[in-house]
């Protein structure tokens, strides 16, 4: 099991945020979450308890930055489980890029983004076992994409937390209605240069 001071090539060094989890490396830029049954994050719009079991593999950033990784989760999916990039400010600000299985049985990008309560969107469907996500941090602002190759970005959504305090961002696996989840994340890439335009690919 990784705790704290996780290295990961490229990264700053990762801890965990909302208790320890589960996590191992298979190579050097392989990272693998197991989510234990029933966590997730999520603030019901309809004003149900909140759900914040989910650990965060993450760090401090300091600076505009992006952060991409190829994901997938291995073996059976159960509804809403989740391979994510995510950040966290506290119960009530956060946001997660999720590579998710949905009620339907299908693989599809989906965002949420929470201030104070989550606003829940779904993206593209996924046919492929994998599909790339990206958090970018530009300013005050946030944005979130996917891509099938690691080159040609698509925009998912660009959004704020109205939150003043640090943020953590990095990796995070679900399974809120089930037993586990497997998430691996790979080709992990860091960046201080960031897209000037979040909406042409880049």
């Amino acid at each position: 099991m990784i705790r704290v001071n996780t290295v990961v090539p490229g990264l700053p060094p990762l801890e965990w945020v909302n208790g320890d989890g589960l996590a191992e490396t298979s190579a050097p830029d392989v990272l693998h979450l197991t989510a234990a049954a029933g966590v997730d994050w999520t603030n019901d719009a309809f004003g149900g308890a909140q759900q914040h079991a989910a650990t965060l593999l993450g760090f401090v950033p300091t600076e505009d930055f992006s952060l991409s990784a190829r994901v997938r989760v291995r073996g059976a999916r159960t509804t809403f489980d989740a391979a994510v990039l995510a950040i966290w400010g506290d119960n009530d600000h956060w946001a997660k890029l999720c590579f998710e299985n949905s009620p339907q049985g299908h693989a599809m990008v989906v965002s949420v983004v929470t201030n104070g309560f989550s606003d829940d969107c779904n993206s593209v469907l996924v046919a492929e076992e994998v599909v790339y996500l990206r958090i970018v941090r530009s300013g005050a602002g946030w944005a979130f994409h996917s891509s099938a190759d690691g080159r040609d970005w698509a925009f998912v959504r660009v959004f704020r937390l109205d939150f003043a305090g640090p943020v953590r961002v990095g990796f995070l696996a679900q399974a809120p209605m089930g037993d586990r989840c497997d998430a691996e994340f790979d080709s992990i890439g860091y960046s201080t240069d960031v897209p000037a335009d979040f909406r042409n690919g880049s």
